[in-house]
């Protein structure tokens, strides 16, 4: 069943109509403003709201309502989200700038006895550093990575099962520990 709005959408200004057009084929917005900016063109273009809602894939018309009478409070900034409740961030852009700092740098084997980060390990190297931070949490450094654009572990080198590294007489050389490693790979 086909939904009218209560509080029909106010008309576009000009400018409003060319942002709410950009934003509903940005790629590059937030999933959530995508939403919300085609959501109010199909309710612009005449249709229902349960029509508008489908067509973002939400499941009912309730934030299609809700959404329509933001906007037709606040204008565009209807769009964002609302603030949420909870504690404000401990760590702001400097942290973060800090996080993604020793995130990309290339971790020293000695020094961090590691190839490649971990993110205990990279939280221990940013607890002890002079200019570190000496309470951050693993959830942080995890969601700081992932708000910057870093995928965790997609470029993570790995070592070959079964060999090892030792040093000889004529230097250092693989060695294999498992004779049978070689069939256990068929």
């Amino acid at each position: 069943m086909s939904r009218r709005a209560s509080q029909p959408l106010r008309l576009f200004s000009e400018e409003e109509a060319k942002e709410l057009q950009r934003v509903s084929r940005a790629s590059s917005e937030s999933r959530n403003r995508h939403q919300r900016a085609v959501a109010l063109v199909a309710v612009a273009e005449g249709k229902s709201l349960s029509e508008a809602a489908r067509l973002v894939g939400w499941k009912s018309h309730d934030p299609v309502t809700r959404l329509t009478r933001r906007f037709n409070l606040m204008g565009l900034a209807a769009l964002d989200d609302l603030p949420r409740s909870g504690a404000p961030r401990t760590y702001g852009p400097v942290e973060r700038a800090r996080i993604e700092q020793e995130a990309r740098r290339t971790p020293d084997r000695k020094e961090d006895a590691t190839a490649t980060w971990s993110l205990t390990l990279l939280q221990r190297a940013l607890r002890q550093a002079s200019d570190g931070l000496p309470k951050v949490s693993t959830f942080t450094i995890l969601h700081t990575l992932h708000e910057a654009g870093y995928s965790w572990q997609k470029d993570r080198t790995w070592c070959h099962t079964g060999r090892t590294l030792k040093k000889g007489k004529d230097g250092t050389v693989y060695q294999s520990e498992d004779p049978y490693t070689q069939e256990k790979k068929r």
